[in-house]
């Protein structure tokens, strides 16, 4: 077991609860028995990562664990190591309560009769998913669907880990309690129950589709509606949408992220939409009028007379719509002078005079 709980979830002590958060959440993933079926040191890690975090998690138990058992000793864990503390000026009196708030369990939890040291829900893992979308989709918007693979409660056993037609019964180690007193001197200490993992039940018939996991992996698809003007990388956020929560905890969220297709036309700047626009020589000099695309048709423009190549040229209100807030960008039209390749002879003859003049 590691040193100190901080170290069983890989943080430093001066860790934010969001931190904490993260950090258990990737470990309960990659140490999760349902993800490592058979693997009794997977298991061990898991009990150790859920101890830290049923700690660090909750402000009294962590002020508690700060104070008494990061300094000189460590807290006991699914390995059932000892508990050792620095007392100073420790009241031995307040041990009852110090034990109760890391195990769980009130002042009485390692006698018969104290309360049952009951397992946290635990809120379900976010998901992130890529949804792909054409730009023409991206300004006009989209119903979209979405397959995510999740982890949901069994559809034989209803979640209950159970063959159908029987139940969970009441753990004869613990005897419902979810946790067993080991003494220790002066005080007992309370550990999970290593037969029912803290639950205060076991099943004796397990549900053959889900092996007594109660949770299963399956595809949902769900349809996504995408908001006209999403850029690449919005994120749409579909509460409870994500993984299963454990005893009891609600569900994570389903976050989908767009990735949008480059545009042949356009070159996307927030809410404005650059365009290139092709511009003769003699209407780049003496002004005139272009056709510029636009995602709501092509809008005629006026050139002004002696215009740079590279000049861009503002048309209000046609560009991409604002996810905040309302109305659209603008287009901005780039003035691209063209040169032709090949010209007749009148042309070159006038082309001529006009070197001549400048």
């Amino acid at each position: 077991m590691a040193k100190s709980l901080y170290d069983t979830l890989g943080v430093s002590k001066s860790a934010s609860a969001d931190e904490i958060k993260k950090a258990y959440r990737k470990l309960a993933r990659q140490y999760h028995p349902d993800r490592n079926p058979g693997d009794t040191a997977a298991e061990e890690k898991f009990k150790e990562v859920q101890t830290a975090y049923d700690v660090l998690s909750d402000d009294e138990k962590r002020k508690a664990y700060d104070r008494f058992g990061a300094t000189n000793g460590r807290v006991g864990g699914a390995g059932g190591q000892n508990v050792n503390f620095d007392f100073g000026d420790f009241n031995i009196g307040d041990l009852g309560d110090l034990f109760g708030g890391i195990f769980g369990g009130g002042g009485g939890g390692g006698r018969a009769g104290g309360t049952r040291a009951r397992r946290q829900p635990v809120r379900g893992a976010d998901v992130e998913v890529d949804v792909q979308l054409s730009f023409e989709d991206s300004l006009a918007g989209a119903d979209v669907k979405v397959p995510v693979e999740l982890t949901v409660s069994c559809g034989v056993c209803g979640g209950t880990g159970a063959q159908p037609g029987s139940a969970p019964v009441i753990c004869p180690e613990c005897n419902g309690r979810g946790v067993k007193a080991e003494s220790q001197g002066l005080f007992a200490l309370s550990q999970p129950c290593p037969r029912c993992r803290g639950n205060g039940t076991v099943i004796e018939k397990p549900c053959p589709h889900c092996h007594g996991s109660g949770r299963e992996r399956r595809i949902k698809t769900y349809t996504v509606k995408v908001k006209p003007g999403v850029k690449d990388g919005t994120k749409i956020r579909l509460k409870g949408k994500g993984e299963a929560g454990e005893n009891g905890g609600p569900a994570g969220d389903l976050v989908v992220v767009t990735r949008v297709a480059r545009s042949d036309t356009y070159e996307r700047r927030g809410d404005d939409l650059v365009v290139n626009v092709p511009v003769s020589f003699a209407t780049a000099t003496l002004g005139g009028k272009v056709d510029v695309p636009t995602p709501d048709g092509a809008v005629s423009l006026k050139i002004p007379s002696g215009s740079e190549d590279g000049k861009l040229l503002r048309i209000k209100g046609r560009g991409a719509p604002k996810l905040a807030g309302s109305g659209k960008g603008d287009v901005l039209a780039r003035v691209r002078i063209q040169v032709p390749k090949r010209v007749n002879k009148k042309e070159r003859e006038l082309l001529e005079q006009l070197q001549e003049l400048q």
